[in-house]
């Protein structure tokens, strides 16, 4: 049997699988999510939802969310990009090809830096992109993991327009988190990973914008099989707190979380979790919030000395705070939560902000960006029959807020394959829609070797 073939009947063979037990899932073979939440900085009414199947944005404060395709942004796969949204709207995300970035509303993306010749200093086209952060308006910070040649931590204070390596080239490291320090944009934290030397993992910090750095020791931090730590959060009030993620280091599934009140000189663990954490978030109330999905979440009072489990929220896969002190969180679209993006003002009590049947549909944008002429003309069709949506009332639609039945079904505007009543004919119409679209997408992508942050 041809290769082709076998492909296809493996992957009409899922499908079939999917339909049997009424579980949607996505073209690139996940079952659809969201995996992250962004906010704009003076933009109470702006959210970026980072999905598996692309991003969706809302500019009404989470009651309409419009798609973006995976194909307008740059990438494929089981890939998650993190994404990082300017003051003025300038949409960043990271990618395997290099920084991606959006100055139209996400309407088109190009890469940073392509119009350099290959090997200029500064030029971070085609490589793997796997940190970003914002500091001062204008101010970018990127780090590199491409395999196979020198990694470094790259500044662009034009709104990434350019960039300048800062000092931390090596052959041998790749860079797996950078963040600025909000009440201090001159401090910078950077951690990497390598396999061939020792020590394998580093910490740095400057307090010059990267012209110098020092390094941050890691003794009594715990490592997991592959010694992968990352820094997740730093005190909004205070450079000096900071924490950071020893990525498995909790066996077999969790995590371990470290604090430090001295700009990294020493790590105190906070807590170790069961499942990966995918958030940390410093509240204005000086809560410390920890993000997991399946190990349930925890709260701090008191700076992350001790916690406690919290109550009543969803699988929170992302997790943010806003300017008014409201909580976003990414939950289940289906069970348990029927909720892909909750809001809680006191971190107890959720509500449903969204779910995949209530999409407004793909972002509107002029024919000839790459959003209408892929996303939208070649592509929302089959994102339209998987998911069925019903537009809320302020996008134009019904209002879509309908409680899940009793029976774990869609609902939220009759939800997904079949539960709310919709017939199970349109479930295997989607189901042949999205395999249709599938393998246009694997005729286009190029394949490329997937590492620690896809998924």
């Amino acid at each position: 049997m041809a290769y082709g073939a076998h492909m296809r009947r493996a992957a009409m063979a899922g499908w079939l699988a999917v339909l049997a037990t009424a579980g949607p899932a996505a073209a690139n073979g996940r079952p659809p999510a969201t995996t992250s939440v962004e906010l704009r900085a003076g933009d109470a009414d702006s959210i970026y939802l980072g999905a598996t199947f692309g991003l969706l944005i809302s500019h009404d404060g989470g009651c309409s969310f419009r798609w973006v395709c995976e194909q307008s942004i740059g990438y494929g796969g089981t890939f998650d990009p993190h994404y990082a949204v300017a003051p003025d709207g300038t949409i960043y995300a990271t990618t395997f090809e290099g920084l991606r970035v959006s100055r139209d509303g996400g309407c088109s993306f190009t890469t940073a830096t392509a119009e350099l010749p290959p090997g200029a200093p500064g030029r971070v086209a085609d490589l793997w992109v796997d940190a970003i952060a914002l500091g001062e308006p204008g101010e970018v910070w990127i780090a590199t993991a491409e395999s196979g040649q020198p990694n470094d931590v790259y500044y662009s204070s034009d709104g990434g327009h350019t960039f300048a390596p800062r000092g931390l080239a090596s052959p041998t490291l790749w860079w797996k988190s950078v963040v600025v320090a909000p009440s201090r944009s001159e401090r910078v934290y950077v951690t990497g990973y390598q396999v061939a030397d020792e020590p394998p993992t580093t910490a740095q910090r400057s307090d010059d914008r990267g012209a110098t750095w020092a390094p941050m020791p890691l003794d009594g931090v715990a490592f997991g099989s592959t010694p992968l730590v990352t820094v997740t959060a730093v005190d909004p009030a205070d450079p000096d707190r900071l924490w950071l993620r020893s990525i498995g280091a909790n066996p077999p599934g969790g995590d371990r979380l470290y604090v430090s009140t001295d700009a990294g000189a020493i790590w105190t663990e906070a807590v170790a979790t069961t499942d990966p954490i995918r958030d940390v978030v410093v509240r204005a109330t000086g809560e410390l919030l920890v993000a997991t999905i399946a190990g349930g979440s925890h709260v701090s009072t008191d700076g992350g000395l001790t916690f406690d489990v919290l109550d009543g929220a969803p699988q929170l896969a992302c997790l943010a705070e806003d300017d008014a002190g409201a909580l976003l969180g990414c939950g289940a679209n289906w069970k348990p939560d029927f909720s892909a993006l909750g809001r809680s003002a006191d971190a107890a009590t959720w509500s449903k902000v969204f779910r995949f049947s209530e999409m407004a549909g793909p972002l509107e944008c002029p024919a000839g960006t790459p959003q209408h002429d892929t996303c939208a003309v070649e592509l929302w069709p089959g994102i339209e029959q998987q998911f069925l949506p019903t537009a809320p009332a302020c996008a134009g639609g019904p209002d879509a807020g309908i409680a899940p039945d009793a029976s774990g079904g869609g609902g939220g505007g009759g939800g997904c394959c079949g539960a709310g009543g919709r017939p199970t004919s349109s479930v295997v119409l989607a189901a042949l829609a999205l395999l249709a679209v599938s393998a246009r997408r694997a005729r286009r992508r190029r394949p490329r070797a997937s590492s620690g942050s896809a998924g």
